[in-house]
């Protein structure tokens, strides 16, 4: 049998537009704008101006490369990539693969450096981009709880492989090349979560981009990567999953094996892609069911705080231990302080919604928080299960007056279509560095990207009116 990452390259090299289903394609579109509001908001926080004063500093002359968004200056490709996938982590408007991977904030700067040098058309940015999805969540997928409790970062060890296929597949690479470039990340991969855990700032996506964008320089120049690197004795699931057997520390919902032949199984018909979900409000993915279900509940019975006794929450144990159950830096269970799920769950309730405009680092009290909030937060009490879904809590109302109103979560609260995510990202647009003009022009170019000859033209309408004649 064809090695792994050969069986991925096949795959890759002869995905054609033709072939995605429309909510593929429908899907590409939204994580592609999803993506570029958070590199708008990104460029406005101290570590987003900080990624630009760095690569501009550091790359300064550049003339061969691609462009940092929203400043407009030629900086490297791998510069760019990194940058501008800063921006995006930094902005907080992620999208989320099981919890602890976020696609976007590495895929689509990567796609976009490549469709930048290419010339690419929005078809093919489009194709690029869902094969660079579906080949790192399925790759991801099982193993994410296990690669955390060995010390990885789950987010940034698959986030090499996303932007790497993707500019693989614009630059056109044969099935050779792919499969190299895919080899060649598993060298390049890495992520560690002791520097968060001990008062230091992660490195994580920006530094998977930049390092995909040398894999694919590599892999373009002839390098070759080998054949058995992902699946081999010694290869990338032995290392960062501890054995190439799909024997599992961890899982979401308690299983201890995982098969490294499900990674490819139905290819092209099955799009794990479209489990991909939108982190609306910049907080942890798993706070996002509590805000919209409690709010939920609170319109349809016409929940009052003042009626409110207590709430309680029954949650994905995994969801109660960030960021992994080995590493524990943060027990949402026992934690009723601003910030928490508790917070959030609390903030669904009082106001029916959360700011979409308060930044993803935001953890503590804020000025704005309603006192409601933060009395309520301390009446939340969330209940770990195995058997539960990710995102999907099954929360309950208590009322003062003996009554209870439960609603149980779906986990799919957040994917939706490109119409339902252009409606609600509006909601930033009074944060955004540009004229809502502009934006609105972003989100008409995204519905159309299937129509547009060059995929850069949303690198361009990213930039600030005054350099963008450049």
């Amino acid at each position: 049998m064809a090695s792994l990452s050969r069986q991925l390259a096949s795959w890759v090299a002869g995905l054609r537009y033709e072939d995605l289903p429309s909510e593929v394609v429908d899907r590409g579109k939204g994580v592609t704008l999803h993506g570029l509001a958070s590199v708008l908001l990104g460029s406005q926080t101290a570590p987003g101006r900080n990624a630009i004063k760095l690569i501009t500093e550091e790359e300064a002359g550049a003339g061969n490369g691609a462009t940092v968004m929203v400043d407009g200056a030629r900086v490297t490709k791998g510069g760019a990539a990194f940058t501008n996938s800063e921006m995006a982590y930094a902005g907080g408007k992620w999208d989320t693969f099981r919890m602890l991977t976020h696609p976007g904030t590495s895929i689509i700067p990567g796609a976009f450096v490549a469709a930048e040098t290419a010339g690419t058309s929005g078809r093919d940015y489009i194709t690029a981009v869902a094969a660079a999805y579906e080949v790192m969540e399925r790759m991801a997928a099982d193993f994410i709880p296990t690669v955390m409790a060995r010390g990885f970062h789950a987010s940034p060890v698959f986030g090499i492989f996303g932007p790497a296929i993707a500019a693989a597949k614009i630059l056109r690479f044969n099935e050779d090349q792919v499969n190299s470039t895919i080899a060649l990340c598993a060298s390049l991969a890495s992520g560690n979560l002791e520097g968060a855990r001990s008062g230091g700032r992660a490195l994580r996506e920006g530094a998977a981009v930049r390092n995909a964008m040398l894999a694919v320089a590599l892999a373009r120049q002839g390098h070759v990567g080998g054949e058995t690197v992902l699946e081999g004795d010694a290869g990338f699931y032995h290392a960062y999953a501890g054995n190439n057997k799909g024997l599992l520390t961890y899982s979401f919902v308690g299983d201890t094996r995982a098969s490294l032949d499900r990674i490819t199984a139905g290819l092209g018909k099955d799009w794990i892609f479209l489990e991909t979900l939108y982190r609306i409000y910049s907080t942890a993915g798993y706070n996002l069911a509590h805000i919209d279900v409690t709010a939920g509940l609170c319109e349809e019975h016409d929940i009052k705080y003042e009626d409110v006794d207590r709430v309680e929450a029954v949650v994905n144990w995994l969801e109660t231990q960030y960021p992994s159950p080995a590493f524990t830096s943060r027990r949402e269970d026992l934690n009723t302080s601003p910030g928490s799920t508790a917070y959030h769950t609390a903030y669904g309730v009082v106001k029916r919604g959360f700011p979409m405009l308060r930044g993803w680092e935001a953890a503590t009290a804020s000025a704005d928080d309603p006192p409601e909030v933060l009395e309520l937060m301390k009446r939340v009490t969330l209940i770990p299960s195995h058997t539960m879904t990710l995102f999907g809590p099954r929360i309950t109302i208590f009322l003062k007056n003996g009554k209870s109103h439960t609603r149980q979560s779906t986990g799919r609260e957040f994917i939706w279509d490109f119409d339902e995510e252009a409606r609600r990202i509006r909601g930033v647009t009074p944060g955004l560095p540009i004229p809502a003009a502009q934006f609105e022009s972003m989100i008409a170019t995204c519905r159309d990207l299937d129509r547009q000859d060059r995929a850069d033209t949303l690198v361009r309408l990213t930039l600030k009116s005054q350099k963008r004649d450049r």
